[in-house]
């Protein structure tokens, strides 16, 4: 059976490199489209968050914020307070920042993976320039409009991370899954950082721009079906085809919850090397594109 697998895989993606081969000519048109979005808007709104994010772990952010978000995260999500930076900064920075903070707090020890998987789940979220800029004032003129849509991933996160909360409050502990060393100094965690920051960010475009490309055939296919494909593909790709009406207003909040291939793929990427799972994610981010688009359904006779 898993024989059968790999062979239907090769050959779909045999399919998919006769198409490249094909139309190239347009092929190479999304690419420079893709590629001109993350010189403009990507590598822009995240590399800086990237690199200051990776400096704060790596500078005891997660233990400093520990005992002031105890008291929310554990009754809440029966996570340990450090657990908070990573929302934190995930909900400040957009993807893929919640996850990569998420794996580092348990390579230092600060989290057991099953309080990683279920903090993944909720943790890594969409930019708030993204919703109340791009989406808000771009694609629906209005910045309040976005606002809506920022507070309602936020809610959404929140209740994702109640449904996927333990069944009980993490014990109290010191240990760490390595001996404990001292902290780096700010120099070494600077370049360590910044270093970091630059590797993903170049996994975080080449994502980018493959999904954004596989993403082209969709927008061909007209209609609502192709924008609702489209978003489920590749986040990005989804902003120039959403109009200022109801429909979009739903489909920019659920979209912004579930994140695309792309985003799971970038998780992936960070994942790699930890025996950390993506299952949870996944169902994490199922449920947040879920719950966001109730929540905007709630709120469209507010704005429409």
């Amino acid at each position: 059976m898993c024989m059968k697998k790999r062979s239907n895989l090769c050959l779909i993606l045999c399919a998919v490199l006769i198409w490249f081969l094909t139309d190239a000519v347009h092929l190479r048109a999304a690419a420079s489209e893709a590629l001109a979005l993350c010189a403009t808007s990507v590598i822009p709104a995240l590399f800086p968050f990237l690199a200051v994010s990776g400096l704060l772990v790596a500078m005891g952010f997660g233990d400093w914020l520990s005992p002031l978000l105890s008291g929310l995260m554990t009754p809440l999500f029966r996570l340990p307070g450090s657990a908070g930076s990573a929302l934190v900064l995930g909900l400040a920075g957009g993807y893929p920042i919640g996850a990569r903070t998420a794996v580092e707090l348990y390579r230092q020890g600060a989290l057991t993976q099953d309080e990683a998987e279920r903090l993944l789940s909720f943790c890594n979220n969409s930019n708030p320039a993204f919703l109340i800029s791009v989406l808000g004032a771009g694609v629906f003129g209005s910045a309040r409009t976005g606002l809506w849509l920022w507070l309602i991933h936020i809610l959404s996160a929140l209740l994702t991370g109640l449904l996927f909360r333990g069944k009980k409050a993490p014990a109290l502990r010191r240990s760490s899954h390595h001996p404990v060393a001292a902290p780096p100094s700010f120099a070494s965690a600077f370049v360590s950082s910044v270093r970091d920051a630059a590797t993903g960010m170049l996994s975080i475009c080449a994502f980018v721009v493959l999904f954004y490309v596989l993403a082209a055939p969709l927008k061909g296919l007209g209609g609502r079906t192709a924008t609702a494909l489209v978003g489920a593909v590749e986040l990005f790709s989804l902003t120039p085809m959403l109009q200022n009406d109801a429909f979009s207003f739903l489909l920019a909040a659920g979209m912004s919850g579930w994140g695309g291939l792309s985003v799971l793929a970038q998780t992936a990427a960070v994942l790699d090397g930890t025996p950390l799972r993506l299952r949870c994610c996944l169902k994490g981010k199922l449920v947040q594109g879920l719950l966001s688009a109730a929540l905007a359904t709630a709120a469209v006779p507010a704005l429409f």
